[in-house]
């Protein structure tokens, strides 16, 4: 079990370079650079995953990944204020919360390719949702069913698996996996499967042989810069 701790904070530190965060906006819309290291690596942690069939969902239930929205890195903000602080731009806080409640602000969204305008409290907040790149449902039916609820309430709250994304379209993904859903903007889709490959390598969960072969595809069309914005 303390190998899979490990693994937790391991996910963390591969998720950094390719955070939402990262993002930049250019004449012919959004960009997402990928070095040929980042593809390199991700081709290695591809292979090392074990490939098998999708255990059923029996016994699933959300709860059983923790509480929603913990404060796990013990910084005083809960971890969906982090992502949003972390994915929007030109944010603002809550007064008397320490730069925590984030209140406003505007996503580039990676999964449409379209600014968001986020207000907390307002009709169309839920425009804008927190989404977990490796399902919860779909790391159950994985591996996950066997972790300590310890392990499940850190990959649920863990940086590396969460992005600020389109509300509709976080909601249209579901539970899916790289076989069954990609964002439909295609530019993303290269950090996309990358980031689920890092995860789901980090964690030690495994790949349906479909889910496999439509990770590898993408892989096989990411563009490569030399380095970031290069």
């Amino acid at each position: 079990m303390a190998a899979i701790y490990a693994a937790s904070a391991l996910a963390v530190a591969v998720g950094v370079g390719l955070a939402a965060g990262g993002i930049t906006t250019a004449a012919a819309g959004l960009r997402y650079p990928v070095t040929a290291d980042d593809a390199a690596s991700a081709w290695v942690a591809l292979d090392s995953l074990e490939v098998k069939g999708r255990a059923p969902r029996t016994g699933y239930d959300r709860d059983l990944f923790g509480q929603a929205w913990q404060d796990v890195d013990r910084n005083g903000c809960d971890t969906r204020n982090d992502v949003l602080a972390r994915d929007l731009t030109a944010v603002t806080f809550k007064p008397g919360t320490g730069d925590c409640a984030v209140l406003s602000g505007t996503l580039a969204d990676p999964y449409s390719g379209q600014p968001i305008a986020f207000e907390r409290g307002a009709e169309t907040s839920a425009d804008v949702q927190i989404d977990h790149v490796v399902a919860l449902a779909d790391a159950w039916q994985k591996g996950a069913q066997s972790w300590s609820p310890q392990v499940r309430a850190a990959f649920a709250n863990d940086p590396a698996n969460l992005l600020a994304v389109d509300g509709p379209l976080n909601q249209e993904k579901g539970a899916g996996d790289a076989a069954t859903w990609l964002p439909p903007h295609k530019p993303f889709r290269c950090r996309y499967v990358i980031r689920q490959i890092r995860v789901k390598a980090a964690y030690g969960l495994w790949v349906t042989a479909a889910e496999r072969d439509a990770l590898a595809r993408e892989l096989g069309r990411c563009e490569v810069v030399s380095a970031p914005g290069g």
